[in-house]
């Protein structure tokens, strides 16, 4: 092997190290382009297949500059189901993690619109502060399905911050994101520093549990697409006793898909 490939560091290792990483080509670029329009349909309340969404935090006549957050809009889209339960994103997520099963249990689909309103951003958190309900192995896969560039509002990165644990102070909902890195207190001997994940259309960056992030407005010409596909492995298991609607429908093949298996 020559020395340059010794080297080169596989996404596990980067997981691992830095608590997220990227990956610039996982799904086919024609399904992302079918995709768009199918987004677009739910974001109007259009459903093909007759069912609604979980729940939606934006609805046709709410403020135009705030961010479109709906969750579990597979149930709604045969192509969007297509998308979040494809083979690729399954291997990714494998590959990542060493799993031997990969499921999903919760997604959520993401526009934020050009402007640059504050009310498109998403402030700094750790996914575990809302997942109460399981233990174990959860993560996040994010699929670009626009071109996320560093005007688009990416999501930034905090490197390492796997390794602090749960950290008081971060919120999905707060999108002045300079105000609110002031509230949280970081560990003894910890740093704050930020990665850009800018992906092309058809790019996902994966994410621990624990790893900060956030991102800022939007200030490029066309709108941010997006859906945060929420994983597990077989390292994960349901709370004991906890009540939720993200795991009560863990058997059902249409809501959570198995999208790899060893």
């Amino acid at each position: 092997m020559p020395a340059s490939d010794a080297l080169v560091e596989s996404p596990a290792e980067t997981y691992a190290r830095e608590g997220f990483c990227l990956r610039p080509q996982v799904l086919p670029r024609e399904l992302i382009e079918r995709v768009v329009p199918r987004m677009d349909a739910v974001i109007a309340c259009e459903y093909e297949t007759g069912v609604p969404p979980k729940s939606r935090l934006w609805k046709p006549g709410d403020d135009p500059r705030k961010i479109r957050k709906i969750d579990m809009p597979h149930l709604c889209d045969r192509t969007i189901h297509e998308l979040i339960s494809h083979p690729a994103l399954g291997r990714a997520a494998a590959e990542i993690t060493g799993a031997e099963t990969i499921q999903v249990w919760a997604v959520q689909m993401l526009y934020k619109p050009p402007g640059g309103a504050t009310a498109g951003g998403v402030g700094w958190h750790q996914d575990r502060q809302y997942w109460r309900y399981w233990e174990g192995e959860v993560f996040t896969a994010w699929i670009a399905v626009s071109d996320v560039t560093p005007e688009a509002g990416p999501i930034r990165f905090v490197p390492r911050s796997h390794e602090w644990g749960e950290v008081e102070g971060g919120d999905f909902f707060q999108g002045r994101l300079d105000e609110l890195r002031g509230k949280i207190a970081l560990p003894n001997g910890a740093s704050w520093s930020e990665v850009e994940g800018v992906l092309p259309p058809g790019g996902v960056s994966f994410h621990h549990r624990y790893t900060f992030h956030g991102s800022g407005p939007n200030v490029s010409a066309g709108p941010r697409r997006s859906f945060a596909v929420h994983l597990r492995t077989e390292k994960s298991r349901p709370v004991a006793g906890a009540k939720d609607y993200f795991i009560s429908n863990l058997d059902d093949p249409t809501a959570n898909p198995v999208i790899y298996r060893a």
